[in-house]
Formats: structure tokens, C-alpha cells, sequence
């Protein structure tokens, strides 16, 4: 049975604030190490560009050779893909009970994690198509299969989601004390930093750092989220 608390009034009415079980947010820090893990995947798949670059055909017998790896990166982005939104509730949840009635920054965070589950879905989209096929590349149309390469290489980088759920966690940190402060300067730097990669051309880049703030807050609330 939860235990309830109730926030003393600061001026603006905050709501109610139940103690709950934490396996949300255990579920972010599996979405975080998963999303590493994709992202190394994802290099690991990349075809070597200096001596394939302008030869379709030379991309995909480069392509060929990593099937492995290929499977291993849609297993990897699948699964990270289904337990971020997970996390992206639990998430919600959480800074609602602090926030202020009424408050978007819960809804914020959670939308941009959402955003950051369907490139990983779209990112795995074509793995059925193109990384089985790989067994026998003399099924596959080269241009095709250098398109997937590409594919398998970007959309799976897309974490510029990742990037507005740590600005609106930070915000609700700063703001309104919704969570740890640490946890909220960890998302001004984290978080704004993979908002402002993805949002330049860069926009890859943000696969490097999305990750690691979305492991970095799952491990505070996990362990340091004293309530």
C-alpha cells in the first residue's frame, strides 16, 4: 500500500506525492544502455566509405560481410525503442507529483523521449527487408542496399528528442524543484547539448550524447532520488 505525503504550500498548489516502486526507472537505465549500444552497433555495421564511397556495388559486398552485425543492431534499437516509453511515463509521473498543477514539463519530457522510440523504430524499419537478404546480395539491387547502409547510419541517431526532455527536466528542476537539482544541472548540459546537435546540421552527433544523459538521469532517479 503507497504511502502519501503532501508538499506544503509554497504559494503555488503542488500535488500529492505517493511513494512508488522505482522499476521505471531501472527501465530508463536499460533504455540507456541500449541506446549505446545501438549506436556502437550502428558504427560497427557502417561500410568502410574510403573503399566503397561512389560504388554501390562495393557497398553492399562490404554490407554482406556484416550481417551479424546488422541483426544485432535491430535487435538492439527494437528493444530500446519499446522501453523508452516506459521510462518516458514513469518520467512524467515523476515531476508531476512535484510540478505545479497544471505544469507541461512532465508531458514535455515525456513526448520528447516518444520522439526519440519512433526513429528507433523507423531507424530498424527496413532491417527485415535488406539485413536478411544479406545472406545472398545477388537479390538485392546495389543502390538499394547503399541506401540501407546510409539508413542503418542516421535515423537511429535522431536522439534531438532526447534533447527537449532534458531542457523541460532541467527547466522543472530549476523552476519548481520538481526533481533533484543535480539531476537538472546534468540536464542543462546533457540535455541542452544534444538539443543543440540536433538541431544543426550535426544532428547526428546527438546519438552520442542523448544516450548518455538518458542513462545518466534513469541512474539518478534509480539510486539518488531521495523523496
Amino acid at each position: 500500500m503507497s504511502r502519501t505525503t503532501v508538499e506544503p504550500s509554497a504559494g503555488t498548489a503542488r500535488r500529492s506525492v505517493p511513494t512508488t516502486s522505482r522499476t521505471w526507472a531501472w527501465t530508463g537505465v536499460a533504455a540507456g544502455v541500449l541506446g549505446l549500444a545501438t549506436i556502437q552497433a550502428s558504427l560497427a555495421a557502417s561500410v568502410d566509405w574510403e573503399k566503397t564511397q561512389g560504388d554501390a556495388g562495393a557497398m553492399l559486398a562490404d554490407a554482406a560481410g556484416k550481417q551479424a552485425t546488422f541483426l544485432v543492431f535491430h535487435v538492439l534499437a527494437a528493444a530500446c525503442a519499446v522501453v523508452i516509453p516506459v521510462f518516458a511515463s514513469g518520467l512524467k509521473r515523476r515531476i508531476d507529483q512535484r510540478a505545479p498543477e497544471g505544469s507541461l514539463h512532465g508531458t514535455v519530457a515525456a513526448w520528447g523521449l516518444v520522439l526519440v522510440s519512433v526513429a528507433l523504430l523507423l531507424g530498424s524499419g527496413l532491417d527485415t527487408q535488406f539485413s536478411l537478404a544479406l545472406s545472398d546480395p545477388s537479390t538485392l539491387v546495389p543502390e538499394s542496399a547503399a541506401f540501407y547502409t546510409d539508413w542503418v547510419a542516421t535515423i537511429s541517431w535522431l536522439w534531438l528528442g532526447a534533447g527537449l526532455s532534458g531542457v523541460a527536466v532541467a527547466v522543472a528542476a530549476v523552476r519548481h524543484s520538481a526533481v533533484p537539482r543535480w539531476i537538472g544541472a546534468v540536464s542543462i548540459v546533457l540535455g541542452g547539448l544534444t538539443l543543440i546537435l540536433g538541431l544543426s546540421p550535426l544532428q547526428y552527433m546527438a546519438g552520442f550524447t542523448g544516450p548518455v544523459w538518458l542513462l545518466t538521469v534513469a541512474l539518478g532517479f534509480a539510486l539518488g532520488d531521495r523523496r
